[in-house]
């Protein structure tokens, strides 16, 4: 795609005045790197990075029969979330392969507020537009910004801005007044950090961005940073680790099946996800340290200890805060047991690597204290 036919978040011109390298990412000019993709990632695992993710889409659901309508379609139960809640799940096809993958939530006594994918976004809203029934209206939010804060000193920063933000906790969300504008504001985000997601009418953007930006903790963040964290994190990326022919069984994400939903079997391929879930997938994602060469990207083979290839990487590189590559990919369950021990083939040559569990990086989102 080029230059001419990209799109352009409200924060483009932010992003060219700081010096960012800029790429097409999801149909969007984003910016990949502002001084370096490793200074980057070691920032935001040690500070507060804040990242443009105004390319995902945004919409509600509301009416007397949205969340009916909506789990139709995902395994998660909504039914029961409390107000203020989010949760992630998965928009399903008919075959329990995943559309895609989102956040879902209750900020407000509105509907729904969903987030998805950016390359997705328009496939899943035409999807949505077709098969509502009855009262239920999908609402696109094509006027809003989404900026993401995330990091060990996200935190403090908000805090500062607007107290309430401390006391939520992991996947609370809420609608509010920040920086003078309507916000919704949920605490979650896409590196295994804590942090925050704030969407923010878009003719404020730059100005919410800039005022974030005062903060000597905060530095912002490429899409480069972006991937290393979720891969550290151990974060399916959909159209690489998962895609509408992958179920959420073989895709390691039966956390987001519920119990009441599993049990009344009455979303998009449950024939299929319960049958996996009682037999067994035959392929399922794994994570791989790799012992020795260069990283294992997208599309290197995976074998096993014989050289026999039993499956493919489908996200991979080096770790900046291991200081070794890691990667994920498919293999039958056979050879998904910790400490099993595989081969990767990059090059053409084969490398040592070993099954290990996920996260990579142990994932540090805020849970508030029972009481």
């Amino acid at each position: 795609m080029s230059d001419e036919t990209l799109k352009v978040t409200p924060l483009n011109a932010a992003h060219r005045a700081a010096g960012a390298r800029m790429v097409g990412f999801g149909g969007y000019d984003m910016p990949v790197q502002y001084e370096g993709v490793l200074a980057e990632h070691r920032w935001t695992r040690e500070h507060a990075g804040l990242f443009d993710v105004s390319h995902m889409g945004q919409c509600k659901i509301t009416g007397a029969d949205a969340i009916a309508q909506f789990e139709r379609f995902v395994p998660g139960d909504y039914a029961i979330l409390k107000a203020g809640k989010q949760k992630y799940s998965l928009l399903l096809n008919k075959d329990g392969g995943i559309i895609d993958d989102l956040m879902a939530g209750k900020p407000d006594h509105d509907g729904l507020f969903v987030v998805v994918n950016a390359g997705n976004k328009d496939e899943d809203f035409a999807f949505w537009s077709a098969n509502l029934e009855g009262d239920a209206t999908l609402q696109i939010l094509d006027d809003r910004a989404l900026i993401a804060i995330q990091g060990p000193e996200a935190a403090a920063v908000m805090e500062a801005h607007e107290p309430v933000l401390a006391e939520m906790g992991f996947m609370d969300c809420a609608r509010l007044m920040v920086f003078g504008v309507d916000c919704y504001v949920s605490r979650s985000g896409y590196t295994g950090e804590d942090g925050y997601e704030i969407s923010v009418p878009a003719d404020q953007a730059e100005r919410v961005w800039n005022e974030i930006l005062k903060d000597a903790r905060v530095k912002p963040i490429g899409l480069g940073a972006r991937d290393s964290l979720r891969l550290e994190a151990g974060l399916p990326l959909h159209g690489h680790d998962i895609d509408p022919a992958t179920s959420p069984v073989e895709g390691a994400l039966t956390f987001a099946l519920s119990k009441s939903r599993k049990e009344r079997a009455d979303f998009n391929g449950a024939d299929r996800i319960l049958k996996q879930l009682a037999d067994g997938p035959s392929r399922v994602r794994v994570g791989l340290s790799v012992k020795e060469g260069a990283p294992a990207r997208e599309g290197a083979e995976i074998a096993d200890a014989d050289g026999n290839v039993i499956g493919k990487i489908t996200s991979g590189g080096p770790s900046p805060t291991l200081g070794r590559n890691i990667a994920m990919g498919y293999v039958p369950p056979a050879f998904a047991d910790l400490g099993t021990d595989l081969k990767v083939i990059v090059r053409g040559k084969a490398a040592a690597a070993e099954v290990i569990a996920m996260p990579f990086v142990a994932q540090r989102y805020y849970r508030k204290p029972k009481a």
